[in-house]
């Protein structure tokens, strides 16, 4: 399962301290969603018709080309890359929801990518993953039920981010992200079953760095010198997830001291023990990835507790709608 909980790492940041519960939490009811939501339009490089699945150009990295495609081929090679393919199909296509709403916001935010005639990537660092060989049954049918289905806030796409593993409460993306925007209203932390469902093993980590590694990460960051420091401490957090570190009277960013570190090796910023000893910082936590949005081994809890994709996507990002922008 290693490998399922690194691909999220391409979109950042999840945070600091808080007590383990190990029994599985009550579900909490769906949201309800707003009444009388703006319809959300598609994007206009797309457009092709009403109630019309548009066509895409995707560029492959790995082929070095640009190719034609329809919309709901390209969202099964995002889910096959992003998510195991073997998770129950309510899970999936919550996930399907999220990277249809990811690319149509990308796409009305940007039109085509900078530099290349295309309106998607299977580059992590220009788009988000794909991979059409891992395109299974489960996949196909998880995109097909959710045909056309985004989630939208106010007439607009939301912004569909996701992590791994948010080890039990949702970040808002000041926290996880360091997001420097007008935050979203409808992320804010909400309650996760991912720490009953993800395996054992993979519920908590520890990483060592030297003493130099965390002063020159401070310093590439902050600009500041934290010196010989002796101290590791949370300066502000939110739900026990760091947001602001203090070492040796410098203050940083935790999501962002995270990526500078390698985010493969401090899997989140929820740090439940921080330890400075000899030549080593060593940090304690729970969860992988930002925290921020969709929590995919949530999602396959709540998959589990019979919730259908609409209601997985509306309990992450509550006072949203779902809506179908093609049949």
């Amino acid at each position: 399962m290693r490998r399922w909980l690194c691909i999220v790492l391409v979109l950042v940041l999840i945070g600091s301290l808080g007590g383990c519960r190990l029994f599985r939490r009550p579900v909490p009811p769906a949201p309800e969603p707003p009444d009388g939501e703006q319809k959300v339009e598609i994007p206009e490089e797309i457009f092709q018709g009403e109630n019309t699945e548009p066509e895409l150009r995707v560029y492959i990295a790995e082929q070095g080309q640009t190719v034609t495609m329809m919309f709901e081929e390209y969202i099964q090679g995002v889910v096959a890359a992003e998510m195991d393919t073997d998770w129950p199909v309510e899970a999936l296509a919550a996930q399907a929801i999220k990277a249809r709403t990811f690319t149509l916001q990308k796409i009305a935010e940007q039109g085509t990518l900078p530099n290349r005639d295309a309106h998607a990537s299977s580059d992590i660092q220009e788009f988000q993953a794909y991979n059409a060989e891992r395109i299974n049954d489960n996949v196909r049918e998880a995109v097909e039920k959710t045909r056309g289905l985004v989630s939208v806030y106010q007439g607009e796409f939301v912004r569909a981010w996701f992590s791994a593993y948010c080890g039990g409460s949702t970040a808002t993306p000041e926290v996880g992200l360091n997001f420097q925007g007008d935050p979203p209203p409808y992320l804010q932390p909400v309650d996760c079953p991912c720490y009953e469902t993800i395996d054992e093993d993979e519920r908590e980590w520890t990483e060592s760095f030297s003493r130099s590694q965390i002063r020159n990460a401070v310093r590439q960051i902050t600009g500041d010198d934290p010196g010989n420091f002796d101290t590791v401490t949370i300066a502000s957090e939110e739900n026990g997830r760091a947001h602001m570190l203090e070492i040796g009277g410098v203050e940083v960013s935790a999501p962002e001291l995270r990526l500078t570190l390698d985010s493969t090796e401090m899997r989140s910023t929820w740090y439940t023990d921080i330890n400075v000893a000899g030549d080593n910082v060593t940090f304690s936590g729970r969860g992988y990835g930002h925290g921020v949005g969709l929590c995919q081994w949530g999602a396959r809890g709540f998959a589990e507790d019979n919730r259908n994709a609409e209601e997985i996507v509306q309990l992450y990002f509550p006072n949203t709608s779902v809506q179908q922008l093609w049949e």
